[in-house]
């Protein structure tokens, strides 16, 4: 492997810096725009106005990010298939029109018992159907192209961003409305961008058929003169204006019957999805499930949560079942009006039965443009509540990435070290994202090759500083410097297990055929795996199938492929024994002579191969590095970083090594 910089973005692999992370490279089509600016609420409404308030930013502010897919930097077929989808849809409008003034045709020759007439509209309507079926299968292969491409396109540019600088994972740290990211990406981001294009082309659609066959109406009906009470009352274009009438009623009633729709839809979605996570969580961990015989309370757990999806699917269903009511009776109904209507005209002869059918043809496409919100409002207030859940993901992304930008809270910068030092802490301090104090003030550095103890009781902040080490943790100040050109590797205390085969395991985050089947094998008999050696294209549940001490001998396996030039150890040899600890160190040490180690354990053990410890006291105020010695006495070299340790005090009363040989490191 080449040699390449320590990537924060990695969290235990040795990807170069800015080797594949960057959003330009993850999906080069996706334009890299900074975030929106904050806008806050203001603070005269009231908690209902400002909620308000706040679910209709959150549409805007997924329409900031989804509309670039026609913008620069967008799909490049997106206007393309956008103005061909418009063409078809323009085009299955004149088929509609040319289909209604058959059925006048036909009817009309009908009534006068033309035969010939009948057969020749009969060898017509053929071309007509075939016409109207390849436009309408066109139209709907477009449409659904338009879907996949934005989905595609603004799913990408999502993942680019949660995954940038480490994001998903900091996202567990902070606060806000951006709980079970991956089901947001997934089912709410889908549901997003397919409903606005059906939508668009179902309102496009309407407007055209609606304007096409209000003007049939009104040329076929004319006006209508009803006697009332002695007088006549005219009514020009009587059919138009019964088909509004019609239609506004139940668009109007459908707004009341629905009115809570959204609500309840975007409640029923988030209960939902707490069902699947709760669902994925017990079988993440089910082994220390089985282990503690807990099957009983996760059963009351699920129970609880599905209650909740039940009780808000039963709201939902009282919704359908009344948006139902109404647009079955309107579908009904609306066939029979228009036939009603003319009946006085046909039978006084003023209107032929052709256009009687006309007419019912046309009032039914009209009804059916103007009943448009009555048939897509479950589907609307669907796409409602998936796109606010989508938005409020973005929004905590936005957060995360102006802290980047921005000096307001401090921030942990990264770079090259001068001199030989193969790590410099200098003036580190690691805070939470409100602040507060973990570690304080840090000034460390380490030379190649040492090999370093980080020690200190539970909750001193040691496995926080590793995570600012590794460029997890962005919060704090001063900086964390590496030497140019070396990689770093890290071992948390519980490896991840990638699915798949298990050399894919054992070679990640490398590519499964980087190395030879023969090269995986020895690192396999090194680490004490030698009994798997015969199954690793074995594709199995690897991480539910080893146990946590053979998963951590898988991850120095790892480091026998990956040949780091450091190596951070998180409480890497905790599920191990003591004898199998000793040969894994020995082991690293042995094979990788070279390498610069920095672990984080508790075990006294673990000092006889380090030459260094360094301790952390946690204070009021920050954890404290209080200690620096030497483990095994060495040489200093004269041009190497000082090593400057803020508020030196001596080790506390009653501590000692388990090392007769550690000494205190001078200060240069």
């Amino acid at each position: 492997m080449a040699d390449a910089k320590f990537n924060p973005d990695s969290v235990d692999g040795t990807e170069p810096h800015g080797a594949g992370n960057s959003p330009q490279e993850t999906a080069s089509t996706v334009e890299v725009v900074p975030p929106p600016d904050v806008i806050e609420p203001d603070p005269e409404l009231t908690p209902e106005e400002a909620e308000q308030a706040r679910k209709k930013y959150l549409l805007k502010r997924f329409w900031i990010s989804a509309r670039r897919f026609w913008g620069r930097g967008g799909d490049k077929l997106a206007w393309p298939c956008s103005i061909g989808l418009l063409a078809l849809i323009g085009i299955n409008v004149g088929f509609q029109y040319g289909i209604n003034r058959w059925n006048r045709a036909i009817f009309d020759a009908i009534e006068r018992h033309d035969a010939g007439t009948v057969y020749f509209l009969s060898a017509v309507f053929l071309p007509l159907v075939l016409g109207t079926v390849a436009v309408v299968t066109t139209q709907v292969a477009l449409r659904m192209m338009i879907q996949r491409r934005w989905r595609s396109w603004l799913t990408t540019a999502v993942i680019a961003r949660w995954l940038a600088n480490g994001r998903y994972y900091q996202l567990n740290l902070i606060g806000g409305d951006h709980k079970n990211p991956e089901a947001r990406i997934s089912e709410d981001l889908r549901i997003a961008t397919e409903a606005p294009v059906d939508f668009i082309a179902g309102v496009i659609s309407a407007f055209l058929s609606a304007s096409t066959f209000i003007v049939v109406l009104w040329t076929i009906g004319g006006a209508l003169t009803l006697p009332i009470a002695g007088f006549t009352v005219t009514i020009p274009g009587f059919l138009v204006v019964t088909a509004v009438l019609y239609a506004a009623i139940t668009s109007s009633s459908m707004a009341v019957i629905g009115r809570h729709f959204v609500q309840v839809s975007e409640t029923k979605n988030q209960t939902e999805a707490e069902f699947r996570y709760t669902l994925t969580h017990v079988r993440e961990n089910g082994e220390s499930i089985a282990l503690l015989g807990g099957e009983e309370e996760e059963r009351n757990d699920l129970h609880k949560t599905f209650a909740k999806v039940l009780a808000q699917w039963a709201l939902l269903a009282r919704q359908h079942m009344r948006t139902t009511l109404m647009s079955h009776g309107s579908m009904l109904i609306a066939p029979v009006v228009p036939v009603l209507l003319c009946a006085p005209k046909f039978l006084e002869g003023s209107m032929s039965l052709g256009q009687v059918m006309q007419a019912a043809s046309a009032f039914a496409i009209v009804q059916g443009a103007f009943g448009w919100l009555v048939d897509n409002y479950p589907r609307l207030a669907d796409w409602n509540a998936c796109a606010r859940r989508v938005a409020s993901l973005m929004m905590s992304l936005d957060g995360l990435e102006r802290a980047e930008q921005s000096d307001a809270l401090g921030r942990i910068k990264h770079g090259d070290t001068e001199g030989e030092a193969m790590l410099s802490l200098n003036d580190l301090s690691v805070s939470l994202d409100d602040g507060t104090a973990v570690v304080k003030e840090t000034r460390v550095a380490i030379e190649p090759g040492e090999r370093v103890l980080v020690a200190g009781e539970s909750g001193s902040g040691k496995s926080t500083l590793v995570r600012a080490i590794a460029g997890l943790w962005p919060w704090g100040e001063g900086s964390v410097d590496f030497h140019p050109d070396r990689r770093l590797f890290m071992l948390p205390q519980r490896p991840y297990i990638p699915s798949g085969t298990l050399r894919r395991a054992v070679a990640y985050p490398g590519a499964a055929d980087r190395w030879p089947a023969d090269q995986i094998k020895a690192a396999l008999d090194k680490v004490g795996l030698e009994y798997l050696k015969d199954r690793i294209e074995e594709e199995a549940p690897w991480d539910q199938t080893l146990s946590g001490g053979e998963k951590q001998r898988l991850a120095f396996a790892r480091l026998l492929l990956h040949t780091p030039d450091i190596i951070v150890l998180d409480e890497a040899t905790s599920a191990l024994d003591e004898k199998s600890q000793d040969r894994m160190m020995q082991m690293v040490i042995h094979e990788l002579p070279e390498v610069t180690i920095i672990s984080v354990a508790h075990r006294a053990e673990l000092e006889a191969f380090h030459s260094r410890k360094i301790t952390l006291e946690r204070r009021r105020g920050g954890a404290k590095l209080v200690s620096d010695i030497d483990l095994v006495p060495r040489k200093r070299k004269g041009n190497l970083l000082s090593r400057v340790l803020e508020n030196r005090r001596s080790l506390p009363k009653g501590s000692t090594s388990s090392n007769k040989a550690a000494q205190p490191r001078k200060e240069n």
